[in-house]
């Protein structure tokens, strides 16, 4: 399992990524964080990026244990602050619910498996087996605002560069977790903080937003939901300033803190 570091001797946050991802997922949210002083650590998942598949098991229910082997040899016994994407934050609450004493604070960002009901993004294309070229790179610009982005001009070739390369190096392509609850039926067991942060625009959740708060509520140190206006599900590449400061704010608190109201605009 490859892990990636940035950083000085701050506290460490580990940021997990998404599905058919690798840490390219927050790689316009690094610096922010380096600069506030924090260690920045992010695995490429078992299975995907550069990390090799897992021996067993292919979703995310099979990850915890590699995750938190890294985070015992690399933090020895400092608890960190977790940060999920997507399928990341499926792995980050089974992380937080299995092994408590290492996770200090759980964000979860754009989180599958909160209902049963699914939206399903219309429309992907596939692309398998198609070379490299203008089809290919149509076909990854097309499904990225479908179901990554919601406006057109954040498709930018950083974008497209980050998705391709990604795909490519998914070997754990029969996930099928997030289209369950999982995670509402797992955050009552979580004992740490939690908060979430997502797209106001974010397909998974099209029309139906408003279940996410008492969702997250369910973990018992539930603490905020901020929805960041104008993004997607990608929240923290298409929105990275207006995510940065929400993840930044969230870090900041106290851990005694009282919980606060959902927060945000859905413009």
């Amino acid at each position: 399992m490859v892990w990636h570091v940035w950083g000085g001797d701050g506290p460490p946050v580990v940021l997990l990524h998404g599905g058919s991802g690798s840490w390219t997922h927050w790689v316009r949210n690094i610096t922010a964080l380096v600069d506030a002083g924090r260690r920045v650590w992010i695995p490429d998942l078992p299975g995907f990026g550069d990390s090799a598949r897992p021996p067993a098991g292919g979703d995310a229910d099979a990850l915890p244990p590699w995750v938190a082997q890294g985070l015992d040899e690399l933090l020895g016994d400092t608890p960190c602050d977790l940060v999920g994407f997507s399928f990341g934050a499926m792995v980050g609450t089974f992380v937080a619910e299995q092994r408590p004493e290492r996770v200090r604070r759980l964000v979860l960002v754009g989180a599958p498996a909160l209902s049963t009901q699914r939206t399903r993004p219309p429309g992907l294309r596939s692309w398998g087996g198609l070379p490299p070229g203008p089809e290919l790179d149509a076909i990854h610009r097309h499904n990225l605002r479908v179901l990554m982005l919601h406006d057109e001009a954040s498709l930018d070739r950083l974008a497209l560069d980050v998705h391709a390369s990604n795909l490519a190096r998914d070997r754990m392509k029969r996930r099928r977790l997030s289209q369950t609850d999982v995670l509402l039926r797992t955050l009552p067991h979580v004992r740490c903080p939690v908060a979430g942060i997502w797209g106001a625009h974010d397909v998974l959740y099209r029309g139906r937003m408003e279940i996410l708060e008492p969702a997250l509520a369910r973990a018992p140190r539930f603490e905020s939901l901020t929805l960041i206006a104008g993004a997607g599900h990608w929240v923290q590449f298409e929105a990275a300033e207006a995510f940065d400061a929400a993840l930044a704010e969230v870090l900041a608190r106290p851990l005694d803190a009282a919980p606060a109201p959902a927060t945000g605009s859905g413009a």
